[in-house]
Formats: C-alpha cells, structure tokens, sequence
C-alpha cells in the first residue's frame, strides 16, 4: 500500500505541474466509446416527477427503492429534481410498468427515455459532446447537494455508489449498484492513464475491502459523496485521508 501512495502522489504532482504550464491548444474530433463486458447500455428507462424541492425528488426515489426499482434522483437542466428508474428491452414493457405505478398511486405522470436520446448515442463531433464529458457534466450537476438511497436512517441512507450508479445511467450506462460489484466490472487501469469519467476505489473499513468510491474529473481530483450527512463535493486524491485508503482506479470505456 505504501508503494500505491508514493506512486499515486508522485503522478499527481506530475500531473498538477504540466497543468500549469501546458499550452491551451484545439482538441481533435474523439473516437466514439466502447464499452468493457462488465457495463451494459440502457435501454428504456422512467422519468417521473418534477419537483422544485429535492427532498420531494428524494422521498419519491425512497419509495421506488423500497419496492427493489433502484431509482435515483437527478437535478434536471430546467432547475427541476426528477427520478428515474428502470431498464426496458422494449418501450411497450417500460410503458405496462409505468401504467402500474400511476394505477398504484405512487405517480400521477410518467415520460419514457428512449436509449438514442443518452448521450452515448450522439456523433461524436467534438469532445463536448463524447460520453466522459457527459459522465463530468452529470457528476458536477449533484454537487452541493444530499446523496440519499433508500434507507430510512441515516446509516442506510446515504450511498456513494448510488451517485456514481447515478452519473453512469443518467449517461445511458446501466454501471452496477454497489461500489464492490462496480469496482469487479471495470477494467483495472494504472495512475498514468486515469481519465476524467473513471471511477477511484477506496477501503474505508478495516477490512480492506472495496467501501467507497468517486468519479474522477480530473488535475488529481474526483466527485462523491463523502459520507452520512454531507453533501456531495471536490476532494483531492493527494489528501491525506485518500492517500491512506485508495486501492485502484477502474475504467468502464475503451
């Protein structure tokens, strides 16, 4: 563990100093992503609701949750918190399963998301527009507010992986719920080619076992959420606390 830390921390000064001096020049037109065997791409999924308060977006997303839909809540680009939930081979499926929730009371509307309309199914024109701008762009949309799951104390209630899980759908890829089985389904990379959009584990637990995980955006930093209570943040891979507990950086695209 300490040869990762001293590796880790030597890459990121590296890193952090070319930043200051590197020259701003045009980028080139980017390959479209591929995906590795352990991420599937979405197919139709259920938005419901909008709310102006994100406690109401959360309450909605608990109650899905409870009933095994893993839903999550998202800041939507109107100012409005909305839940999605779900993964339909077929829109017909996707629309049977949102009649019963409306029959059941639990929604009064529903909008399906069609798989073209991710932004994995968009040309790959200029890296504005590629899927680990999308990854970033999503993750920076959480910041500054609650992560909550399903749970209904605060020991339960508050999920990392449910961000990240987030971010990755909210891009039209179906990544896994929990951080471990995230962390098997990716591909293991070395420091020197982490990439804005890849996911950084760490062992938080004495254990040593995968607890806890980020999306990195680059310059050394990543996006998560950091614990009970806490809003979603920046933190730095060089800060002590994560430099102790990091374990491995995993990638989902080629």
């Amino acid at each position: 563990m300490k040869i990762i830390r001293f590796v880790l921390a030597v890459w990121l000064c590296l890193l952090l100093a070319s930043a200051c001096v590197r020259t701003p020049r045009m980028s080139p037109p980017m390959p479209p992503e591929h995906l590795e065997p352990g991420v599937r791409r979405l197919e139709y999924t259920i938005q419901l609701g909008a709310f102006a308060e994100v406690d109401n977006a959360i309450r909605l997303a608990r109650t899905l949750n409870r009933e095994g839909w893993e839903a999550f809540y998202f800041r939507h680009e109107s100012g409005l918190y909305k839940v999605r939930c779900g993964d339909f081979s077929s829109r017909e499926k996707a629309q049977t399963e949102a009649d019963r929730l409306v029959k059941s009371g639990v929604v009064i509307d529903y909008y399906l998301v069609a798989p073209e309309s991710y932004r994995k199914s968009l040309p790959p024109l200029n890296p504005e527009r590629s899927l680990r701008r999308g990854l970033i762009d999503s993750a920076r949309s959480y910041l500054g507010l609650p992560y909550v799951w399903g749970g209904e104390t605060p020991e339960e209630g508050f999920d990392c992986s449910g961000l990240t899980m987030a971010v990755y759908r909210l891009n039209g890829l179906n990544l896994p719920r929990s951080s471990r089985a995230q962390f098997e389904a990716g591909r293991s990379i070395p420091w020197h080619l982490l990439r804005a959009g890849d996911l950084v584990f760490f062992a938080t637990s004495r254990n040593r076992r995968v607890s806890h995980v980020g999306i990195y955006i680059g310059d050394g930093k990543f996006i998560h959420a950091p614990s009970t209570n806490r809003k979603i943040r920046v933190d730095s891979l060089l800060g002590e606390y994560y430099t102790q507990r990091i374990i491995g950086a995993r990638t989902y695209l080629d």
